[in-house]
């Protein structure tokens, strides 16, 4: 799970961020070990039909739609052959569903659409990047047909994969995203993807700004996942239950803690 992908960030998407230095080593690392990046869609059609995946599958994702990803990570996944996945929150992009918010420079339309037609697959990624759990059933279906709607409208082509902002989801929210017509979905966790963890809470691996490159080396290869984002898994188990009691007593939409980009 990547974010931005810039020289000089802004503060509040800095640590979620890589250099295109640091993106273009990982990336390397990716083509000597022989892995094989696919879309979230085709996992999701692999998992449903029961096609075979490629040798050692990858999935390389971006949340909410950085204009680095065009600038920095599109030329590199352009020269290895590889597939990723843009999920973009269609509310910061830039264009006339713009409605502030963003942490730092985005994507316009017309990039996404040269995104798209070199086979990046463009999920959802909600429509102004709330925590979705904390939301009234009305304003939680919004966000993501909304998304859905505008996405469609522009690329032609209804999106069919979506990851949820700041990572957070529950039951309702997994329905919700369901319901807007979406196939699968991504969550963060931490952890590797697993099919037993369902089509709508399938795990990442962050990659930021400090993640070297023997770290991200050990991490594709599934080794030391769970020591690496101990801390973080232990915080993000913790928040949960502190959601899950400020939406019981301050009913959806309730203020909490900051959290950073997702």
């Amino acid at each position: 799970m990547y974010h931005a992908v810039a020289r000089s960030p802004a503060d509040g998407v800095y640590g979620l961020s890589v250099s295109p230095g640091a993106f273009r080593t990982q990336m390397e690392i990716l083509a000597r070990r022989g892995f094989t990046p696919l879309t979230t869609a085709a996992l999701g059609e692999s998992w449903r039909t029961g096609r075979p995946l490629p040798r050692r599958p990858v999935l390389i994702t971006f949340d909410d739609g950085y204009e680095g990803v065009h600038r920095h990570a599109l030329p590199v996944l352009a020269e290895h052959g590889f597939a990723a996945t843009v999920f973009v929150t269609t509310g910061w992009l830039r264009g006339v569903f713009d409605e502030g918010g963003a942490l730092d420079a985005m994507l316009d339309w017309g990039q996404v659409r040269e995104l798209a037609a070199t086979g990046v697959e463009i999920g959802g990624h909600s429509h102004t990047h709330p925590q979705l759990d904390q939301l009234d059933d009305v304003t939680l279906r919004a966000e993501t047909v909304r998304c859905r709607e505008i996405v469609s409208t522009e690329l032609g082509a209804a999106p069919v994969s979506f990851a949820y902002p700041y990572g957070y989801s529950t039951r309702r929210v997994r329905q919700s995203v369901r319901a807007a017509g979406f196939a699968q979905s991504l969550a963060v966790g931490n952890a590797l993807a697993r099919r037993r963890q369902g089509p709508y809470a399938l795990e990442r691996v962050t990659v930021r700004r400090g993640t070297g490159a023997a770290e991200f080396a050990r991490l594709v290869e599934g080794r030391a996942v769970a020591r690496t984002f101990a801390v973080d898994r232990a915080l993000t188990k913790g928040f949960a239950v502190v959601r899950g009691v400020r939406r019981v007593r301050h009913g959806p939409g309730g203020s909490g803690p900051a959290a950073g980009p997702g």
